[in-house]
């Protein structure tokens, strides 16, 4: 197990009707930005319910926050922030607006030049705006960690930062809020938050048992309330489960002396950059590609994923192994997702272009900084496969 630090400051209020305490939990005398996406917000009630909250309060707002929030549309809300002489941004959604909250937060106070270096130089901030957030679309947990990935359009890149200072001072998780979701987006949120917990598990054993042990049960919660939800999308309890599973999967807790992967993430990155594809759809399409890739490397803990949470306990370590695999693309199906590069009209012939853009933006990946540009054209041309 290796040392770590943990730190996290964020107040979490989860529960039914709890969107009404955002009176106490945003500072008095501040100008408030509300910042949302379209228009679910208001559909689903939860744009009223925040109005009501904070009556008498002085706002602002700035909508069109995209699925992979753009820097263009965090700067042009940065200017509405200098325009309005807003103190306080309040995020109203999922993990792209929660995202786009903290990059603005940060380009709202940056002094270093064209804020982008936020996530190119990626150098510790000196000032950010507060923030808090309403959660509607469990998956990313940025309503409780400091990381944010933005993309810009103009050269297409999506890349990401981390820093202390963009952490949320508050988050609530109402599941009411999910209710509405569709089918897609939901199934995207289990998807992602998933993914995020094997970038850590499924890597190498290293005596991290207690931290084992929690990944395993979020990653069993999820595959077995996941197929769930897409049939009872109104049922609390598993949207409760799935809500609290997609925040723990990735608010730092899993990182506690983990070796750490994210090849997954970084070449999905690429696929979303290029060819704008779901977050979550890219991770499926190269998670299990990754797995293969990586299957000898891996294959302790892929046996112990396939015991703990799968129950595979016959058969040689190297079928066990690969019947994990197997099982996890079978999951992402069941969610609706394409396990393909085709699925999603990508041709092999675009793989080499897209294994150099992501060691280029990110380096050489994996747990052991391993996967040079051939390796993940490797990785990729395995997700080409028929």
């Amino acid at each position: 197990m290796d040392n770590f630090e943990f730190y996290n400051p964020t107040r979490i209020i989860f529960g039914k009707d709890t969107i009404g305490s955002l009176a106490s939990l945003v500072p008095e005398g501040t100008r408030i930005l509300l910042l949302y996406g379209g228009g679910s917000v208001k559909t689903n009630g939860v744009y009223d319910q925040v109005r009501t909250a904070l009556a008498g309060r002085e706002l602002a707002e700035f909508s069109g926050v995209e699925a992979n929030p753009s820097y263009e549309t965090c700067m042009a809300a940065v200017e509405t922030i200098r325009q309005e002489r807003a103190g306080f941004i309040l995020a109203l959604g999922g993990g792209s607006v929660f995202d786009a909250a903290k990059f603005i937060a940060a380009a709202a106070r940056y002094s270093g030049g064209d804020p982008w270096k936020i996530c190119v130089d990626r150098k510790p901030l000196k000032a950010a705006l507060p923030w808090g957030g309403v959660l509607t679309l469990p998956a990313t947990a940025s309503e409780m960690n400091s990381g944010s990935v933005i993309s810009r359009t103009s050269t297409r890149e999506k890349l990401f930062f981390f820093d202390p200072l963009v952490f949320p001072i508050f988050s609530i998780l109402d599941p009411q809020a999910t209710y509405g979701l569709p089918s897609r987006q939901t199934a995207n949120g289990v998807i992602d938050a998933f993914v995020h917990v094997t970038e850590r598990y499924l890597t190498f054993p290293n005596e991290s048992f207690l931290v084992d042990r929690l990944a395993e049960s979020i990653l069993g919660t999820l595959m077995e309330l996941g197929p769930k939800v897409l049939l009872a999308p109104r049922d609390y309890p598993i949207r409760a489960n799935l809500m609290w599973a997609a925040t723990l999967a990735h608010n730092g807790l899993l990182d506690a002396g983990m070796p750490q992967d994210w090849a997954s993430h970084m070449i999905g990155h690429e696929l979303t950059a290029l060819y704008g594809v779901d977050h979550a759809r890219s991770l499926a399409v190269v998670l299990p590609a990754l797995l293969r890739h990586q299957i000898v490397h891996k294959r302790e803990k892929l046996v112990q994923f396939g015991q703990q949470i799968l129950g595979i306990r016959e058969g040689s370590a190297e079928r066990r192994s690969e019947g994990v695999v197997e099982g996890i693309e079978n999951f992402f199906r069941a969610m609706g997702a394409g396990t393909r590069l085709s699925d999603y009209g990508i041709p092999a012939s675009d793989c080499r272009t897209i294994a150099e853009r992501a060691v280029l933006h990110q380096g050489v990946l994996g747990e052991r900084k391993d996967l040079d540009a051939a390796a993940v054209e490797e990785i990729l041309r395995l997700a080409a496969r028929p």
